[in-house]
Formats: C-alpha cells, sequence, structure tokens
C-alpha cells in the first residue's frame, strides 16, 4: 500500500518517519505528473513545492492556522493532503476541483487566488483580525519569488511594520516565474541565495542550547536571543532594510531543514521571511530541464484535432505581425508582463532584443512605461492577457489615454479561458474600455483584420485596444473584400430576413454557423453583421441596418451588463423603431473551470441557443 493510501487526513503526516515521509513526497510527485499529464494544469512550479507543502503541513494546522497561497498554481500537494485526493483526478474539469485555492471548495483553502503578489496583503489582513479579536492562531503566507516583485507584494512588505501584528512570510524561491525572472529585486535575491544560514544557524542552536537550564524551552530562549539569531542568519538585505526579519536561504527539499526552521517561526514573536530554495521541476525530468514549457501543460489533445491541419494561434498572430512592422520602424518597441511565453513573443525577443521588454509581474507599471515610450516617441505594444489588464485600468486612464499617448494594447486570451476558470476568464474589458474617453477598441474575426486592425493602430496618434481570444486564429471568414479598417466600418457578411445577428471578434464563426443550421431547418437565413469596431461603434452604419429588421439579437464573449447589446438597446430605446433586441452574453456569475466548449454551452454560446432565438423569433419552421 502506497503511504498516500494511509492518510485521511494532513494530521497523520506528523506520525511518518523520515524515511516515509520521502517516500510520500515521491508518491506525491508520481500523482501530480499523472493527473497534469492528463488533465492539464501547472505542472513545474508543483513539483517544486512538495516538500515545503509537506512541511508546512506538519507544523501548521490548516484548520486552526492561515495558510495563504500566492498564484496558486503551487497548491497541487496542499490539495491532496487535505482531503481532496479523492478528487484530484477532476483537477481542472467542469464539476471538478480548481486548479487554484478556492474558498467554497475547501475550508482550508482560507483566500481564493489565480492573480499573483496577493498573499502578502491577505495574510496582514488576517493577522490583524486575528489580534483584535483575541485569537491565537498563526498566519502564512507562502509566495514565489516571482511574485515578490510586483508591486502589491511590496506595497504590502512597506506595510508589515506599521501593521504591527506577526506574519510568517515563506519565501518560495526557485528562479524563475513563468520565464526567468528580471529586474533588481531578482538579482538581490540571487545574492541572498549564496548566503548558507542554515549551516551557521544549526551551529548557534546546538551551541547556545546544550546548557539551556532544566525545564527552560526554547520559547523562552528565542525571546532572549533573537537579535543574536538576527545576526548569525541574515545578511544586509531589503526584508531587514523594512524591519522584518530575514532567515535564510534554507534548502527547499530537505524536510528536516524545512520542519525546524519553520518550527523556530513559529515560535519567533514578530514577523519572519523564511527564504526556501527549491528546484522548479523537480521529479520530472523533463521539467527539470525546462520549467517554462511545462509551468502550465494542456490536457492530452483530441485525436481528431491532430489531424487537421495546425493553424497558428492569436498570440503567434500578432508577434508575427509585430516583428514585420519592427524590421521596417525602428520605433516599434514591445512589452509583456512575465508572460512572453504565453503570448508568444519569443520571436520578437529574438530578433529584437533591445526593443523588448519583459518587466515581470508589474502590470501596472507595464502600461505607464509603455506611456513613458510613447511620450519620448516610440511606437509601443503592451501585450496583456485581458484578465491581467484589470490590474493596470488606472494606468490605462491615467497615463495612456488620457493623455493621448499612442500605446497599443493587445489584449490576449479575451473571454473565456478554459481550465483556469474564475480568476483568468477576459470578460470585463468590453465595458471597462468603452468606458474610456478617446480608446479606440477593435475586435478582428480573422488574421486578415488582425493585420489591417495593427496597420491602423500604428497609423493612429491616440492609444488603441486589440482584443483576441485564446486559441487558434482563422486565417479568412467570410469574403476577403471588407471595408477598409481605417473607414472605421462595421460589416455585413451576409444578408437576411426577419434578424439581424451582431457579433464582433469569437463569436462570428458561431453566428455564421447558427445561420447555415436556420437554413437547413427551413427558416429564414438571417444576416450577420460584424461590429469589428466596439469604440466606437459605426452607428452610420447601424442606424441603416437596425430599422431594417424585426428582431437583433447580439451574441458577445463579455459580460452582458456593459455589453454591445446594452448600447444597442439603449439606442434602439431612444429611436422610433419597431424592433426588439435581445442579447446572449455571460451571465452575471463568476464561470467556473471546465473547457471553452463547456462555459460557452453554459453561457448559452451555442449554435442551439442561436438558433432557439432565431426560431421563437420566426415561429416554427414551414415544410
Amino acid at each position: 500500500m502506497s503511504i498516500i493510501e494511509t492518510i485521511d487526513s494532513y494530521r497523520d503526516l506528523s506520525a511518518l518517519s523520515p524515511e516515509q515521509l520521502k517516500k510520500l513526497c515521491d508518491e506525491l510527485r508520481e500523482r501530480i505528473i499523472n493527473v497534469v499529464l492528463d488533465r492539464g494544469g501547472h505542472l513545474a512550479s508543483s513539483l517544486g513545492a512538495v516538500e515545503l507543502i509537506v512541511g508546512l503541513l506538519r507544523v501548521f494546522d490548516p484548520g486552526e492556522d492561515r495558510i495563504i497561497f500566492d498564484v496558486g498554481h503551487q497548491t497541487y500537494a496542499y490539495k491532496i493532503l487535505t482531503g481532496r485526493d479523492d478528487v484530484f483526478n477532476t483537477l481542472r474539469t467542469w464539476g471538478g476541483i480548481s486548479g487554484f485555492p478556492k474558498h467554497r471548495e475547501s475550508r482550508y483553502d482560507h483566500f481564493d487566488v489565480g492573480h499573483s503578489s496577493t498573499s502578502i496583503s491577505a495574510g496582514l489582513g488576517y493577522a490583524k483580525a486575528r489580534d483584535l479579536k483575541a485569537q491565537n492562531h498563526e498566519v502564512v503566507a507562502f509566495i514565489g519569488d516571482g511574485a515578490l516583485l510586483n508591486g502589491l507584494a511590496l506595497e504590502a512588505l512597506n506595510n508589515v511594520k506599521a501593521a504591527d501584528t506577526k506574519l510568517i512570510i515563506v519565501l518560495n524561491d526557485n528562479e524563475w516565474s513563468i520565464n526567468r525572472k528580471v529586474g533588481g529585486m531578482a538579482e538581490s535575491l540571487a545574492r541572498m541565495r549564496s548566503h548558507s544560514s542554515y549551516r551557521k544557524l544549526k551551529a548557534f542552536i546546538k551551541e547556545h542550547c546544550r546548557n539551556l537550564p532544566a525545564g527552560e524551552e526554547i520559547e523562552s530562549f528565542l525571546a532572549r536571543g533573537k537579535d543574536l539569531i538576527k545576526s548569525v542568519l541574515q545578511p544586509a538585505n531589503f526584508f531587514e532594510e523594512l524591519d522584518i526579519s530575514y532567515w535564510g536561504p534554507f534548502d527547499g527539499h530537505d524536510l528536516e531543514d524545512i520542519e525546524t526552521v519553520l518550527t523556530l517561526a513559529r515560535r519567533y514573536d514578530k514577523s519572519v521571511v523564511v527564504h526556501f530554495l527549491t528546484e522548479k521541476g523537480r521529479g520530472y525530468k523533463p521539467a527539470e530541464e525546462d520549467p517554462t514549457k511545462f509551468h502550465g501543460v494542456s490536457c492530452k489533445p483530441d485525436p481528431c484535432a491532430l489531424k487537421q491541419e495546425p493553424k497558428p494561434s492569436w498570440s503567434a498572430a500578432v508577434c508575427d505581425i509585430l516583428c514585420e512592422r519592427a524590421a521596417k520602424d525602428s520605433r516599434v518597441v514591445a512589452l509583456t508582463a512575465a508572460m512572453m511565453e504565453g503570448s508568444k513573443l519569443n520571436a520578437f525577443q529574438h530578433d529584437f532584443p533591445a526593443r523588448f521588454f519583459d518587466v515581470g509581474i508589474a502590470e501596472g507599471h507595464l502600461l505607464t512605461f509603455a506611456a513613458g515610450l510613447a511620450a519620448g516617441g516610440l511606437r509601443p505594444v503592451a501585450t496583456i492577457y485581458a484578465t491581467f489588464l484589470q490590474r493596470a485600468m488606472d494606468q490605462l486612464v491615467e497615463d495612456i489615454a488620457m493623455q493621448g499617448h499612442p500605446v497599443i494594447v493587445a489584449v490576449d486570451r479575451a473571454g473565456l479561458v478554459g481550465e483556469d476558470g474564475e480568476t483568468h476568464h477576459g470578460l470585463l474589458d468590453v465595458s471597462w474600455g468603452r468606458s474610456v474617453p478617446g480608446l479606440c477598441m477593435m475586435a478582428p474575426r480573422d488574421i486578415i483584420d488582425l493585420r489591417a486592425m495593427f496597420d491602423y493602430a500604428f497609423s493612429l496618434e491616440r492609444p488603441s485596444m486589440i482584443r483576441y481570444s485564446r486559441g487558434n486564429a482563422p486565417f479568412l471568414i467570410g469574403n476577403e473584400e471588407r471595408p477598409s479598417i481605417a473607414s472605421g466600418k462595421a460589416q455585413c457578411l451576409v444578408e437576411g430576413t426577419g434578424v439581424l445577428l451582431i457579433g464582433y471578434g469569437s463569436t462570428i464563426p458561431l453566428l455564421l454557423e447558427a445561420r447555415k443550421h436556420c437554413i437547413d431547418l427551413g427558416l429564414p437565413g438571417p444576416a450577420v453583421v460584424d461590429l469589428r469596431f466596439l469604440k466606437p461603434l459605426d452607428w452610420e452604419s447601424l442606424v441603416l441596418w437596425l430599422p431594417q429588421y424585426d428582431h437583433v439579437l447580439t451574441v458577445e464573449e463579455c459580460y452582458a451588463s456593459g455589453s454591445i447589446g446594452e448600447v444597442l438597446s439603449a439606442r434602439i430605446a431612444s429611436e422610433d423603431w419597431t424592433l426588439t433586441l435581445s442579447t446572449i452574453a455571460v451571465p452575471d456569475a463568476y464561470i467556473p473551470q471546465g473547457t471553452r466548449k463547456e462555459q460557452w454551452e453554459h453561457c448559452g454560446l451555442s449554435i442551439e441557443s442561436v438558433v432557439n432565438h432565431i426560431v421563437n423569433c420566426h415561429g416554427p419552421a414551414t415544410s
């Protein structure tokens, strides 16, 4: 019988011998590898954190203490050991468990997280609430070195002294976020990595605790000797300048070391950063050799899909366009916030290294940096996932749009994103972006429009946003002839009778397929319009088209609240038009993990749903 099978609760870890604990870590890695290679997920990060999580659960009790993870893609061993081993094979599936901590999933997940750098802020809040309520438990913030570079984490560290509470910060340092870390903080941590503290700590404790009087506990010794411990443990560093004790670095794969140091941190009487060194991808050779490739793993591909001719992803198509433009225009620069791999910018970085900027996990800085580059006469393109754009909306408004800087914001993974679930959907950019004065917003349906939209954006002397979804980019949808992007015109892809279908970007193929189904059912074929521009809308064309139809249906991969459907509905209400308008979009809810197909169907973004709306407009089909 495996060790995992003998564990009913994380509390059973305390009874395991060192040999059993080592075997357990091997089994946890094997379990994670088998499930993630099948279901997809964050592999390398979770493999590197196994011993740290086992050590945490031997020293702290998540039923009483609060363990708060950062980003959450390091938590698979934690999920297995806190009662979710029997459902771990449902990871990131519709109706299964999330790939991230989720408090509604388990009482041991104390804070939901999918974006980075929140653990120290949330941990300070938990710790201060504990103090004010006169409670007596520990609070641990478990943060990766990549997440520590974010402004939110730095703001929280700056607040530790003023908060006047105790927080244990476990720093899991594997020298990576998704790619290798960049910047001054990364270099500072690298210097700390070379400071061999654990050997000094053990010698110090052995020397000073050897002759403790009978009955005197280590807590008393620590209270008296904390300044001596500090002088032994840390070099001069950033944390000490903020009046936060720093211990480390220690071996994050040595369970004895981990448990000893965490036990001391539990007994220590003030906030402390405990710095552990780990290896991303540990225990799986392909991930050890290429941590970036195995940071996130897709689920097994559909065998039918393998037979189809491969198409470039939207991200890769954008990179191709930027490389071509940069070769002609020395002002063009590309920026990313630690997502070079995800946004497929490797080729740009290779071809134009001096004009490529990875700012780390710092989305707000990304956009203001881009604004400064534009103000200095360059033509920056800031590539950013729609979900991470949420963290930089103030910079989009105040530093780019309000000042009119010609920054192109390339919004990647707009819409529903699949298995990462609620925290990673890009569903707010339409409603937020449309409310920003002076911002031009476009959504291509195919690569032809994508190229035209980037050409147009580079010609503007004001900011623009181009949104595109996750997945493959079709080269051509509909007729290759279309209105010039510079005209700002929407396009009627096909005329029809009775019903007008309006969409943009990712929903256009759905509308065209739904029209075909209607014709197959004997219904009049509806008209299909691609808006192309979300801001400004092509009202000149819309006010001609809308009154010609009895029913209008907008289909959008964004929240219904703030959608184009709402905008059109308000205009229709102000006109003397006898038509009805309906909208299919994402409801007022957080859509859980699953495939994009499952999420689309859940939101009514399906052929069946669109056809049913059309049938209800026309009545039963006639033979």
